[in-house]
């Protein structure tokens, strides 16, 4: 599964996308955001207060229980702000 991270996201991990293959017992987002944090330090400083991180599944807004399934997508950045 690619994984496509964005802003500060991907200043704290240091790369802008990568592919995985995801534990089976990732199903949700909220799943996914509990365990990005145990992959090393660079993660769990993008991921140490995941309520500020927004979840796109093949580029459709996803909220914390929204199941992963067959996604080829997921996208992981920081609250829009528009102006």
């Amino acid at each position: 599964m690619k994984i496509v991270y964005f802003a500060w996201v991907k200043d704290r991990i240091g790369k802008a996308e990568e592919t995985l293959d995801l534990p089976e017992n990732i199903r949700t987002v909220a799943d996914l955001l509990a365990w990005m944090p145990t992959r090393g330090d660079n993660y769990a400083a993008a991921f140490q207060d995941p309520e500020l991180v927004r979840v796109a599944l093949d580029q459709e807004f996803a909220q914390a229980d929204a199941v992963i399934g067959e996604t080829r997508e997921i996208a992981l950045f920081p609250p829009v702000t528009g102006g």
